[in-house]
């Protein structure tokens, strides 16, 4: 079809099928008039292949053609037409661009994994010739700035550069969505550049680092310079993009028919839904109710809290497994990645600081500093699962602290400073250093994690696996009967429901605490804060922190969400109490005391072996005190018999004494006080 031909064509079809469109461009001050490809296939199948095969040609007598019609002259040349709706056969994997696909037209889907800053771009210049004074216009297609080398009276001298058309730039690099890669096979990337309003600042929020897009586009190559200055016989492969579609990723972009809504409402009044829930939580693993009952309410979430001082109060619940091996914990961790609209999925050793958070690349295209998102803002808005998280190096740890309370990841490396926003829920699993879980041993020292990240987990959950002969015998009818039979599998709650269900929740529920609700809460946080019994020293456990309440308060809320009520109940409330309680006696529960201790978890040091190591420092001072400068460790393990501490509470408060700096050890078996 011949260009003239082309544009009537166009014009016919923008006549007929997006004239109220335009016009409604014009009116807004938009700069796309967006055109579904079926409907042009329908009108004209000829052009349709004419757009396919040579897109840059045809896209251009589409925007020809919008000068036809009755619009404001300025208007005329700054609409951009953009397609949708390609078919399948136009769908390329990105590992699957080849030569081939040099000047098609095909879309790709895949996740921004980098995003460089918003530039300028010259497009055309318009230069003067000092001999005769013409003007002649230089269309600047390549990556370097073209000068006219000679005018038409003959002049090849310097010219004057009158002015400049400049458009807006952008650089992204589109890395594979996990799911559609094929075994061990590594996620490819493909650079694509957009142009003019596809970077306006609204439609740049919809590609920043982590967000799933799908991009309409032309592949092209581009030259490799080698350092020796010459040209490589190697091309880079590039996509212009046309247009782009945000995917539907996190719980908010999940559209529900109005059929979906009425079954969710109808499930909700069920009076056993919370129990359906739990239930269809990876059926494959026999048992662990309190734990699927746990991450059915993180699934849902509380609700973020903007208070009027400008902080923030998050909504997600964080939780962490702790147990012994073969457990569980990571069938647990892969069923919540499969069913979440929106996760990732890190592992221990493979994972690094910049890799959880985000890192600062240099871009070789459009030079100067990128950022690459990393695993916590990738699921921004959904869940981040980390497995063997005590594996992961603690330089690297220390980056989830912000992540977790705050929810933001403040980067300021190579000359880039940014805020990422990280509204991720966490889940995570850890084993203990020494193979199984120790009740009597504080847990902070038992996984090798700040005990100041272990505080930020609202739910702690040991799994032991502990022989009992009834259990066990459960455990393996079910394990044998879920290899080879489906039965198992078939719970009340698909997948797909649970994702519908969620997102309805999330979209339309926002509970509040009712009185009764407040009360229940209340009573339980004094009672529990009080109940501790001060020892001869004085010191009382703290068996509860502010920390918990807010822990409580999320937890609450999100039991409401699950019977879509905006108000929470004294109901959910004791579900919640129940649900801390049992964690806090699992892991803040102090053998020695027999009450419950929040140092466990919070500072890895108990309130009873504070209370031991300050009788220890005070015998030492007594005895500074009476001349000895180089104190016996003997003398001081009868000293502290004498007040019924027993001698392995002595050793241990010794090392804790070292370890913080308080004394030295001059010589073997003799102590002496840092003064």
């Amino acid at each position: 079809m011949e260009v003239n031909e082309q544009i009537e064509v166009f014009k016919e079809f923008i006549e007929l099928h997006y004239k109220a469109q335009l016009y409604d461009i014009v009116k807004s001050d938009k700069k796309s008039l967006i055109i579904s490809f079926q409907d042009l296939v329908n009108f004209n199948h000829e052009l349709a292949d004419n757009l396919l095969d040579e897109p840059e040609e045809t896209i251009k007598s589409a925007e020809l053609s919008l000068e036809h019609f009755d619009i404001p002259e300025e208007n005329k040349k700054g609409i951009n037409v953009r397609f949708k709706d390609l078919p399948e056969t136009q769908k390329s994997r990105i590992s699957d661009v080849r030569s081939i696909h040099l000047g098609q037209f095909l879309f790709i889907e895949g996740i921004v994994r980098q995003a460089s800053d918003v530039r300028p771009q010259v497009t055309n210049a318009k230069f003067e010739c000092a001999g005769c004074g013409n003007t002649l216009s230089i269309i600047q297609i390549d990556q370097k700035f073209k000068e006219p080398s000679r005018c038409t009276c003959g002049w090849r001298g310097k010219f004057r550069l009158l002015s400049k058309e400049l458009i807006d730039v952008q650089h992204l690099k589109i890395e594979e969505s996990p799911e559609s890669l094929y075994g061990g096979e590594q996620p490819k990337r493909l650079s694509v550049f957009l142009k003019e309003d596809l970077v306006e600042p609204k439609m740049e929020r919809k590609t920043t680092p982590g967000a799933k897009v799908r991009i309409y586009g032309v592949v092209k190559e581009v030259p490799i310079q080698l350092k020796t200055g010459a040209q490589s016989t190697r091309y880079d492969l590039v996509l212009e993009a046309n247009n782009i579609e945000p995917v539907q990723e996190d719980y908010s972009d999940i559209t529900l028919t109005k059929e979906d809504e009425n079954t969710i409402l109808t499930f909700s009044k069920d009076a056993k839904v919370f129990e359906k829930f739990s239930k269809s939580i990876a059926p494959s693993i026999y048992g662990h109710d309190r734990i699927k009952d746990a991450l059915v309410l993180q699934l849902f979430g509380g609700v973020r809290k903007e208070k009027p001082d400008g902080t923030t109060g998050r909504g997600d619940v964080h939780v962490l497994l702790v147990g012994d091996p073969g457990a569980g914990k990571s069938q647990l961790l892969q069923f919540i990645f499969k069913a979440a609209p929106k996760a990732r999925f890190v592992s221990g050793k493979g994972v690094s600081g910049a890799g959880l958070t985000a890192s600062v690349v240099k871009d070789e295209f459009l030079k100067g500093w990128s950022l690459e998102a990393g695993a916590l803002p990738l699921a921004n808005k959904g869940i981040a699962i980390v497995d063997e998280l005590d594996k992961i190096d603690k330089e690297d740890t220390a980056a989830l602290h912000s992540a977790m309370e705050q929810q933001i990841i403040p980067i300021s490396k190579a000359n880039v400073q940014a805020t990422l926003t990280a509204q991720t829920t966490l889940l995570a699993a850890a084993n203990p250093k020494l193979g199984r879980f120790d009740p009597y041993t504080p847990i902070a020292s038992q996984i090798d994690l700040p005990s100041t990240l272990i505080n930020r987990f609202d739910l702690i959950f040991t799994v032991r696996d502990i022989p009992s002969r009834e259990r066990d015998e459960r455990i393996a009818l079910h394990v044998l009967e879920s290899s080879h039979g489906g039965e198992i599998y078939n719970t009340e709650v698909s997948v797909d429901f649970l994702r519908k269900y969620i997102a309805y929740a999330k979209q339309k529920i926002t509970p509040k605490l009712t009185k009764e609700a407040i009360n229940e809460i209340k009573d339980f946080y004094v009672q529990l804060r009080n109940s501790g019994k001060a020892d001869d020293e004085g010191i009382k456990p703290i068996p509860i922190s502010a920390r918990q309440l807010e822990g409580l308060i999320r937890l609450s809320e999100a039991s409401a969400k699950i019977r879509l009520d905006n108000n929470v109940s004294r109901e959910d409330a004791r579900r919640a109490i129940e649900l801390l309680r049992h964690c806090l006696m699992q892991v803040g529960f102090d053998p020695e005391t027999g009450q419950i201790d929040i140092d466990r978890i919070s500072s890895g040091i108990t309130a009873s072996t504070r209370s031991k190591i300050i009788a220890v420092k005070e015998i030492i001072i007594d005895l500074e005190g009476k001349g000895m400068k180089e104190i016996s460790i003997e003398e001081i393990i009868a000293q502290a018999a004498a007040k019924g501490i027993e001698d392995t509470k002595v050793e241990e408060a010794i090392e804790q004494l070292k370890k913080s700096g308080d004394i030295f050890e001059p010589k073997r078996n003799f102590i002496s006080r840092v003064s």
